[in-house]
């Protein structure tokens, strides 16, 4: 049987989220001497720990069949792979950036203004779309320096909170793309690859669905049960159990994490108790 090849960020945040999200999927992988290469016992994956910058040229090039790394990598790169799934976690943007004590209005701030980044592809494609003419630097890290010494006059890098451009006296005056963390697949995998690929997609979207959602269970009087349907219609339905006490029954149902503080007023209005909030390990749509 072959074995799907999986890149990963040898070290860093999204190493280790990557390697949270195989362990959630049920994929056992011991690497605790730390080599570049760790097979898994219960499932047909080799992982490969890798530069992220690497990742695109050697999943194109069919060292690896696949790779996760973070979107802002996919589109500096440009590399014949394709993204096969999002990934929900190391949210971030990109954005450009220049000194506090500038007054700016619109893009046009940036004509034949200098730009340090470590993203040259990336940014210049976003200006020769908005038919700006630029120089851009490229450096390799400590983006954020560049204006304070003189190299640059603006910035444009990953942004997460936005607190470190603020500790090198920068401000985020126009945001250009949004990042995360991605699975990327070469173009040209056999079937049994694609079978085992396959596969393990279906155990990430069980598992970032079970993380979107949570179980919820409540007591409502009957009377209030056609209201509360609608409010939570569930998966497919909401599952309704008559109680001991008559007149009453217990509600089951799934609801996204971010809408439940948002109906839990309304659940209560129509005499909803009891009300209970259960993660979810898996599931399965």
């Amino acid at each position: 049987m072959n074995t799907l090849k999986i890149a990963i960020q040898k070290k860093g945040r999204l190493s280790e989220k990557s390697l949270i999200l195989l362990e959630e999927c049920g994929i056992k992988i011991d690497n605790n001497d730390r080599k570049l290469k760790a097979e898994a016992h219960n499932f047909p994956v080799e992982i490969l720990f890798l530069r992220d910058d690497d990742i695109p040229q050697y999943v194109e090039q069919g060292v690896a069949d696949i790779g996760i790394l973070g979107e802002n990598v996919v589109l500096e790169k440009n590399k014949n792979i394709k993204i096969v799934e999002k990934l929900g976690f190391a949210h971030c943007r990109m954005s450009l950036a220049i000194p506090k004590k500038e007054e700016y209005s619109s893009l046009k701030y940036f004509e034949h203004k200098k730009i340090a980044t470590s993203y040259p592809n990336i940014l210049q494609k976003f200006f020769n779309d908005q038919h700006i003419k630029v120089s851009i630097e490229e450096i390799g890290g400590s983006v954020e320096i560049a204006t304070s010494i003189g190299l640059a006059d603006a910035i444009f890098d990953i942004v997460s909170t936005g607190s470190t451009l603020q500790m090198n006296g920068l401000k985020e005056v126009e945001r250009v793309a949004k990042s995360e963390a991605v699975l990327v697949s070469n173009m040209h995998l056999n079937v049994e690859l694609n079978n085992i690929l396959h596969k393990l997609i279906f155990r990430i979207q069980a598992v970032r669905h079970a993380v979107e959602n949570k179980y919820i269970l409540l007591n409502a009087p009957n009377t209030a049960i056609e209201n509360i349907c609608k409010l939570l219609p569930g998966m497919k339905s909401p599952t309704i159990l008559p109680l001991a006490n008559p007149g009453w029954s217990s509600i089951h149902s799934v609801i996204k994490e971010d809408e439940f503080w948002d109906v839990i007023e309304q659940l209560k209005s129509f005499g909803a108790q009891g009300i209970l909030v259960i993660p979810i390990e898996k599931m399965i749509l």
